[in-house]
């Protein structure tokens, strides 16, 4: 709603907001009803204070209107209203109601919302005026509820008040949200304490005004006022000072007193108030100030007066902060100390602010206008018409183009495009215009001003109805259209009915009405639509009556059988053939088989009813099959047909089934079909098998088997099994076939594995394999070798062909072994030297002999010289470390083709083999030391000779042994608590490295020893917190990887610890200084840069405290140049040039500066450019070479001088493709 217009004061006050519009209630007495301005409240922002004017007595009754609609922009309030509810989605179907009740009772108000479309429960609170929820207020007096209807689907929310209280009265609201819907409604409460009657109200009470000085000023609401009562014109009140009556007047009554005088502007009214309030105080330069308001008519005189204290003081006079000048109409007026402003022809312009300034006080007013009452200069007059006639109702009022609300009935009539109602204004002429009078359109129709009312009578009859065309009856085919036609002498709408039910239009129905036309078509007709038809006029109690008459000739109707009118019955069941007849009158019905009737008794039989016939055979058997004849007659004709009637049954019995083939675990079965298939084609065969020595069969498949073979699988190898089969068509499953002979499933193995090559001479090649994978139940008797030679007729065949050479005839392969060799190894002799030869090898059980297994290269009978090649263990390439006492087992595999020969050396002497053993295979040679001792440590040279081919290896062993004890044990030094010990390492360190010494104390009185340092590598150690008075003797052991030494070393002089020892003192040791001048490490280096590319100086420095970097360039302090980035990391110093040019080429230095001194080193950096041509401007450049950039200057001369190589490489494929593209 949109805020009011808003005066132009000097003070800065914030208006209240516009109360709230609540819905007008109906109320009992239809006469002299009031309106009860509601409670109205105020931001808590705003400087005013906020006015609530409740309900005095005997100003309205419970039932009676609660509220009045004040209007503060341009919309109406069902406008307004309408655009709030278009900002949300409805949730509502029911909202809350505003109710009244009595002090001490209980109302009820109840909200309910659909949830067809919700997924959960809806979110509901209620709200007190704005902000108050009233979720935690419930308790004693009011109470929450909600329930939920499940055949509905509709969520209902309860408030109940109990006991209410005066204080209870007012607004409240509710409000529903779902996810991003969002419904609220707002409702009142009033409570009484007794029904009184109410007063009449001024007819002024219903003036409103907008905004101030808009041109919709003055603009009336009537609604409130005449919805649903009578319009009863007050009389005018003489002239009242509203301003003196707001002043006297207690603030509840302010909104009374606003709208019983019309004022709208009810903010504006308070501020004014209250800054007429606040101008109490005395005034120095005003002897009588400015009234605190003034009211005028419309194009009446106002006359302002003040008086001064002071008659030389300056006057101003200002409306709305702009200074007034003297004009026709303002005038001013002097009278002594009086200074008078006329204001002349008032309009609502002139409703303004007026003060007046004397020096620096000032005096202000406030100035209302009034619009003077329209009246209706000539009322409405009563009209009576007919339907669909034009109807104008006019009045005239006293002004033009004045505001004039139209009613019906008392409801407010809206000038929408929409509506069926216009209205149209000439001037001070008013006119309601309805295009189309209907018969609802009969009504008391109204009209109000400011200042007057009239109302008239409308009354719309029906014309007089002539039948012009009446309807027809008819005869019509099944199936041909149904026309009906009717005219009527009045252009208005009917109904149609059948049978004295109403006919609506549908896709089959068609209704047309054109003028005076009615007409009724059903394109197809049906025998259900025989009747009596019926037309009505709508609004007239006359009617059209005609008949209907349907005829259809006799008709068998035989879509759902099969083919050829054929159908099927098992044997044995009862067949009961139904087939739809129609006919109008209904058909007779005659059934035959030959020339033979079928009567209605017996085992084959006819029944008729009124729309099919029905054959009927008890237990149908195969010779029943054959045509039957069926006709029907009528008088409009007649219809025969043929139905085939064919009985079917189980197939028989397959013969019994023959296993063809056995395999491990499974077999090959094939049989016969049955004789008779049973009327029906065969669909399949079911198979299933048993062992011999069980009952139980078990079905093999579940899907039919459309062939005479099947392949029984997953049976158990060495078992007796039996089959049978059993056809199936679509009857069913016939009996079982006999069983087959029995069979036992047994397989031969897979083929042997790993088949490989063990060894080949001049006359023999030695093959050798593995077991095959699988062997089954037969179990393996044996293996068969077999061979062929390359180079025969099939071999040569079969290369030609660029086959395989495997797939020889049986009688080319020579057996190896005449009789079956359980081994995996068998030697083929007597072969010629020279030729090659296949070989394959075969597993044997009782089932038969496996797949051969080929050996996939032809095998050169000749003996072949393999290098040898000694393949020396991982662990043995490191020394191999035993101890005293250990068996030493090392095998060392070798290869060597023929008869190769393997010696040993140790130290590079031959090894004695009394003490180790060495054994030689053709594979492989051990050396065994049954007991190692310390002699046997040393290298061992392993030499394998085939003919003039060598091949060698080392082995390091090593065999250690616990070490002797440390030579001398000497006592270094005592000092109280403390004794110093000092060693020698022992001679014998066992072989191996000593990696520690356990040190022992004993008490020279006991003798008993204790483990004081364990695994302490160093040859002195200090011997602490020893007892004072006692006498100690120390050993020492020696400790390698073995252990201890067996033996340990005892000092020869005990150590005394005194009771009054001698104080030791630690030496004194000065702090290492670790200050030092700075010092570079790496000095600077000169070197070349390319011009464009980055160049990095380099240098390192050291010194303590660490020392600060400075970089010059010709001994200029480079400082802030962003060309230059400098870096210093662990001492390493940096300078990049970015990007170098010509010009910045010459000296640099670094300095590094500490507290102790300085140091300087310092280069020389070149720049040069490279053109493609020349490095420097005017060197010519030679391409001789791909690596000669020019004349004098190669590769590596770039390289030396700090090029980096990707430049040089970079500009060496620019030349060449220059060169390239110069060709």
């Amino acid at each position: 709603m949109p805020e009011p217009t808003k005066k132009d004061e000097t003070e800065n006050e914030s208006a209240p907001p516009p109360p709230e519009k609540t819905t007008p209630q109906e109320g009992g007495n239809e006469k002299g009803k009031d309106v009860v301005i509601r409670e109205m409240t105020s931001s808590s922002d705003e400087d005013d204070t906020s006015v609530s004017t409740p309900p005095a007595d005997g100003m309205s009754k419970p039932a009676e209107r609660k509220d009045s609609v004040w209007s503060l922009g341009e919309g109406a309030p069902e406008e307004s209203e309408k655009r709030d509810d278009t900002q949300r989605s409805t949730l509502f179907i029911e909202k809350p109601q505003s109710g009244t009740v009595s002090v001490g009772g209980n109302i009820t108000f109840i909200a309910k919302v659909e949830a067809k479309d919700l997924l959960r429960k809806p979110n509901v609170k209620w709200f007190k005026g704005k902000w108050m929820d009233l979720a935690s207020k419930a308790g004693k007096h009011l109470q929450l509820k909600e329930s939920f209807e499940r055949h509905t689907k509709i969520h209902t929310f309860e408030m109940q008040i109990i006991k209410a209280k005066e204080n209870y009265a007012g607004n409240y609201r509710c409000e529903v949200s779902y996810k991003d819907k969002f419904d609220s409604c707002s409702f009142d409460l009033e409570v009484t304490e007794s029904s009184q009657a109410a007063p009449s109200i001024d007819i002024r009470s219903a003036f409103k005004r907008s905004g101030e000085g808009q041109d919709d000023a003055g603009e009336l609401d009537f609604s409130g006022l005449l919805k649903r009562r009578e319009i009863k014109q007050q009389e005018e009140e003489p002239e009242v000072d509203v301003w003196e009556l707001l002043k006297n007047a207690n603030p509840s009554e302010y909104e009374k007193i606003a709208f019983q005088y019309g004022i709208t502007d009810l903010r504006g009214m308070l501020k004014r108030l209250k800054r007429m309030r606040r101008e109490v105080k005395k005034s120095a330069a005003f002897a009588k100030g400015l009234d605190p308001a003034y009211q005028v008519d419309k194009g009446g005189k106002v006359r302002f007066m003040v008086e001064l204290a002071d008659p030389t003081v300056e006057l101003k006079w200002y409306k709305n902060g702009q200074e007034i000048r003297p004009s026709a109409k303002y005038i001013f007026e002097h009278k002594g100390n009086q200074r008078i402003l006329f204001i002349n022809n008032c309009t609502m312009t002139d409703d303004a602010r007026y003060y007046v300034t004397a020096g620096d006080e000032k005096c202000s007013t406030e100035l209302f206008v009034r619009d003077p009452p329209i009246l209706v200069t000539k009322g409405l007059e009563d009209t009576s018409t007919y339907v669909g006639e034009r109807v104008e109702l006019s009045c005239e009022v006293s002004e033009d183009d004045a505001n004039v609300k139209w009613f019906r009935n008392g409801v407010e009539l809206s000038n929408d495009p929409k509506s069926r109602y216009r209205i149209k204004v000439e001037g001070k002429k008013h006119t309601l215009i309805i295009e189309e009078a209907a018969k609802n359109d009969t009504a008391t129709y109204s009209v109000m001003t400011t200042g007057g009312q009239s109302e008239a009578k409308l009354s719309v009859d029906l014309r007089p109805l002539k039948i012009s065309l009446a309807l027809e009856d008819q005869t019509v085919r099944l199936g041909q259209e149904i026309h009906l036609k009717c005219e009527i002498s009045e252009n208005v709408e009917g109904k149609w009915y059948k049978n004295g039910q109403l006919i609506e239009a549908s896709d089959r129905v068609k209704l047309y009405h054109k003028g005076r036309i009615h007409r009724f078509i059903i394109p197809v007709s049906a025998v259900d639509d025989e009747g009596e038809y019926m037309f009505v006029p709508d609004a007239y109690n006359i009617n059209i009556p005609c008949k209907v008459h349907i005829v259809d000739p006799p008709k068998l109707h035989l879509d759902g059988l099969g083919e050829n009118n054929t159908v099927t019955v098992v044997a044995g069941n009862k067949l009961r053939l139904e087939i739809p007849i129609s006919g109008e009158p209904p058909p007779k019905v005659f059934w035959s088989r030959g020339d033979k009737m079928v009567t209605d008794s017996g085992r084959i039989r006819a029944e008729t009813y009124p729309d099919s016939s029905c054959l009927v055979i008890d237990a149908a058997e195969r010779d029943d099959s054959g045509p039957f004849r069926i006709t029907l007659k009528n008088e409009a004709g007649e219809d025969t047909a043929l139905i085939n009637i064919k009985v079917v049954d189980v197939p028989d019995p397959p013969q019994a089934p023959n296993v063809t083939e056995v395999g491990e675990d499974w077999c090959i079965m094939t049989w016969e079909p049955p004789a008779n298939d049973g009327g029906s084609p065969l669909l399949g065969y079911f198979i299933e098998r048993k062992k011999k020595q069980s009952s139980r069969w078990m079905r093999l498949n579940f899907e039919l088997c459309k062939e005479t073979t099947f392949e029984p699988k997953k049976m158990i190898e060495g078992v007796a099994y039996e089959v049978r089969v059993f056809a199936v068509n679509a009857i069913g499953m016939s009996k079982p076939s006999m069983p087959s002979k029995s069979f036992v499933p047994l397989a031969v193995t897979s083929p042997p594995t790993l088949l490989a090559v063990d060894t080949v001479t001049d006359t023999t090649v030695t093959m050798k394999w593995r077991p095959p994978d699988q062997i089954g139940a037969a179990g393996l008797d044996g293996y068969v070798v077999e061979y062929c030679f390359e180079g025969s007729i099939s071999t040569d065949l079969s290369e030609e062909l660029g086959e395989p050479p495997f797939n020889l005839e049986a009688d080319e392969w020579i057996v190896a072994n005449p009789e079956l060799t359980d081994k995996t190894k068998f030697t083929i002799s007597g072969l010629p030297t020279g030729s090659k030869i296949l070989v394959r090898v075969k597993a044997v059980n009782a089932a038969g002999e496996s797949e051969p297994k080929y050996y996939p290269q032809p095998i050169l009978v000749k003996e072949v010289i393999e290098p040898p090649k000694i393949r020396l263990p991982r662990h043995l390439k490191q020394t191999y470390t035993r101890r005293v006492g250990e068996t030493v087992n090392l095998v060392i595999p070798f290869q060597g083709k023929p008869r190769a020969k393997v010696s040993w050396e140790k130290n590079g002497s031959p090894i004695d083999k009394n003490e180790i053993n060495i054994r030689n295979t053709e594979n492989d040679t051990i050396i065994f030391i049954r007991k190692a001792e310390r002699g046997h440590s040393g290298e061992y040279d392993m030499k394998v000779e085939v003919e003039n081919l060598v091949d060698k290896a080392t082995i390091d062993i090593q065999i250690v042994d616990r070490p002797g004890p440390p030579e001398v044990v000497t006592i270094e030094d005592v000092w109280g608590e403390n004794v110093n010990l000092s060693w020698k390492p022992p001679k014998d360190d066992g072989n191996a490295a000593i990696t520690g010494y356990t040190i022992q104390k004993a008490d020279k009185k006991s003798m008993e020893w204790f483990t004081v340092i364990e695994h302490y590598h160093r040859t002195s150690a200090t011997i602490n917190e020893l007892v004072i008075g006692n006498e100690y003797y120390f050993r020492i052991f020696a400790e390698n990887m073995c252990g201890l030494s067996e033996d340990a070393t005892m000092t020869k002089e005990s150590a005394l610890i005194a009771k009054d020892g001698k104080v030791y003192k630690y030496p004194v040791y000065d702090d290492f200084d670790f200050s030092e001048r700075p010092l570079f490490t790496q000095p600077l280096v000169n070197t070349f840069a390319v011009a464009g590319y980055n160049a990095t100086l380099n240098c390192s420095v050291r010194g303590n405290p660490k020392p600060k970097i400075t970089w010059m360039k010709n001994k200029v302090l480079i400082m802030n140049d962003p060309r230059y980035r400098m870096f210093s990391n662990q001492g390493v110093c940096t300078l990049e040039i970015r990007k170098p040019s010509p010009y910045d080429g010459g000296t640099y230095s670094c300095r590094a500066v500490n507290e102790l001194g300085e140091a300087e080193v310092e280069c020389k950096l070149e720049v040069r450019v490279i053109y493609h041509g020349v490095i420097n401007p005017g060197e010519p450049l030679s391409l001789a070479g791909d690596n000669q950039l020019h004349s004098g200057l190669s590769f590596f001369r770039l390289l030396m001088d700090g090029v980096p190589p990707h430049i040089i490489d970079s500009y060496m494929r620019e030349v060449q493709g220059d060169k390239t593209e110069g060709k």
